[in-house]
Formats: C-alpha cells, sequence, structure tokens
C-alpha cells in the first residue's frame, strides 16, 4: 500500500495513526458497549491497545481522527488492500462521545476519496448483520449491500454472520473517472 496521507475535511483532521493514540483512544476501546460488533473483546488495559497499535499489517494503513477544535484523537479508519486488482476493504472506529454527531462519516468519506484518488475501483466493509449503526454509515455512504458470510467470525460474544458492503469507484460521485 502506499503512504498514509494527511488528510483534511471542514471538522477533522486525519494523520497516520501512531501506537501511542491507543491512550487516546482506551476509554472507548475499553467500552463493551463500543466495541460489541468488534471481533475482539474491550481492551484489558493500555497496554493491550499500545501491543495491538504496534503490530499493524503491512498491508494496512491507519488514520488517527483528530477533532479540530482540540486536536483530540476521537477514533481511526483503516484500510487494507485485500487482494490484488485495486480492492481495499476499510474499518473504522470512533469514540462513544463523538456519536451522532456526523464525524464517522465525514472521516470515512475522506479515507474514500483518496483510495479512489490513488485509483483502487473498489472499497468494501464487512460489519456485523445487527450493528445498526456502522450499516447505516455505509448505506449514507452511497455503499451497497452485496451478501451475507454465515458463521464468518468467532468472537467474544461468539460465532457471528458477516455483512459486506462494497463501493465501486464507478459510484462514487467525486471519484476521478478515466480520460
Amino acid at each position: 500500500m502506499s503512504k498514509t496521507p494527511q488528510l483534511e475535511t471542514d471538522r477533522l483532521r486525519l494523520r497516520e495513526r501512531v501506537p501511542e493514540d491507543a491512550v487516546s483512544l482506551f476509554p472507548t476501546m475499553s467500552d463493551p458497549d463500543a466495541m460489541h460488533w468488534w471481533s475482539r473483546p474491550p481492551y484489558a488495559s493500555i497496554e493491550d491497545g499500545l501491543e495491538d497499535f504496534s503490530r499493524f499489517s503491512d498491508s494496512w494503513r491507519s488514520w488517527a481522527i483528530l477533532d479540530k477544535r482540540d486536536d483530540a484523537v476521537i477514533g481511526f479508519v483503516a484500510a487494507g488492500e485485500k487482494r490484488q486488482g485495486k480492492v481495499v476493504e476499510i474499518g473504522y472506529l470512533l469514540a462513544h462521545s463523538h456519536w451522532g454527531g456526523g464525524f464517522a462519516r465525514e472521516a470515512v468519506r475522506a479515507v474514500i476519496d483518496q483510495l479512489f484518488a490513488e485509483g483502487n475501483r473498489r472499497v468494501f466493509a464487512d460489519t456485523d448483520p445487527e450493528n445498526a449503526g456502522s450499516r447505516r454509515l455505509l448505506e449514507s455512504l452511497g455503499f451497497q449491500l452485496e451478501g451475507t458470510l454465515r458463521g464468518e467470525w468467532e468472537t467474544h460474544i461468539g460465532v457471528r454472520d458477516s455483512v459486506i458492503y462494497g463501493l465501486l469507484a464507478s459510484d462514487w460521485p467525486d471519484a476521478p473517472r478515466p480520460a
């Protein structure tokens, strides 16, 4: 994958995520409600978060989401190339204190703009079928429900299905068009 460029929106700054961001995100990532739909259980300690954030794969990039008002880290968006042919998976997390304000949508939109500007042809996301908030976010950005993978994840809440949402560059209004 290419470098993780800094991105900016009206209210947010997105920069490369660093292990120390786990300290700022610990209140959210240790919260059972916020982590309910994740494949891993909530962090038991800040050290868990630091270790997890330190071992991010080379095939993934991750942007920390910073609120411009106070430069606080309020979440992240990650993107990883899943297969050859310019197909990228995205994932995201937002601090519970910022839910409902459109911050996740704004941050994910900025990353999608970047991914399509880089020439990717498809972006997809994988979420739990019962994660209504994540599904609403994806649908609001134009992602299409493509299918369900039954029994896909063994998680801290049991074996879970997964729904796959996809978005093509040709569906994205701001994506560059071939000449």
